[in-house]
């Protein structure tokens, strides 16, 4: 009698375009992750390069090592970034800022780039309480149109002086890079204060909006709205942030009759 074939399983062998695709989504995800670390240590190490390299140039070659030493060129700035601060609150540290600072002044194009960078350095590092602490969304470029900023301080002089309104200064960065953008002059009334921290504002604005950060509000502040409709020109931010935010009318039933 001759054998019966074995059945065949309803199964099948894994086919090796799946292995493939497998394979290639985890190399996806290794570079993800391991990408951003990488960019950073090879940046840091090129910066670490590019301190070592000016620095070895001022050190007379009497003092050279007979190998080289990663890194060194830059504890010798950071130690005398630490030295100069030291020297600074004495007598002759301050006799030699205020002569610096005279001659940088006495340079048409280069007083006002000291000018400034000291400025915002002084601003960053003293912590002063106007200087990027809170996030506020306001319409740009148009009505209805809403953009992120981050308020630097109160609007004064000259700016101030000629607007009737309380305007405040905002900063409206770029995207991806929030280095750049734009410096805007708003009427305090017009901007809505959010939750959200610096930090989260930057993240959102470097992602683009993919990094959204979450909604701390309790649920009942969640319920009132801000902001009203957007309608062409009509104001759709209130002047307190507790003006009620006009409804739309319900629509008509058709054949309904008009109360005599």
């Amino acid at each position: 009698m001759a054998r019966k074939s074995p059945k065949k399983s309803g199964k099948s062998p894994p086919k090796p375009r799946g292995m493939v695709a497998r394979l290639r989504n985890y190399l996806l995800t290794g570079i993800l992750v391991t990408a951003p670390f990488a960019i950073t240590v090879y940046l840091a190490w090129l910066f670490i390069i590019f301190v070592d390299a000016r620095v070895i140039q001022i050190v007379p070659a009497k003092y050279h090592l007979p190998y080289g030493i990663p890194g060194l060129g830059l504890v010798l700035v950071l130690a005398a970034l630490i030295f100069i601060g030291w020297l600074t609150p004495f007598f002759l540290g301050r006799q030699l800022i205020r002569l610096g600072e005279r001659i940088l002044h006495r340079m048409p194009v280069v007083r006002g780039i000291y000018g400034a960078t000291k400025q915002i350095f002084e601003t960053v590092m003293k912590g002063q309480k106007n200087a990027f602490r809170e996030v506020v969304l306001f319409e740009y470029p148009r009505r209805g149109a809403w953009a992120l900023g981050f308020i630097t301080g109160t609007t004064e002089g000259e700016v101030q002086n000629i607007t009737a309104d309380d305007t405040v200064n905002v900063f409206l960065p770029t995207t991806p890079n929030p280095t750049s953008g734009y410096l805007l002059f708003i009427p305090r009334r017009e901007l809505v204060i959010l939750e959200m921290t610096v930090e989260e504002g930057i993240k959102m604005i470097v992602s683009g909006g993919i990094v959204t950060p979450p909604d701390r509000r309790s649920a009942a502040e969640k319920k009132i709205p801000k902001v009203a409709a957007a309608d062409g020109d009509t104001q759709t931010v209130p002047h307190d942030g507790t003006a009620k935010i006009a409804s739309k009318p319900a629509p008509k039933k058709p054949g309904a009759k008009k109360a005599t």
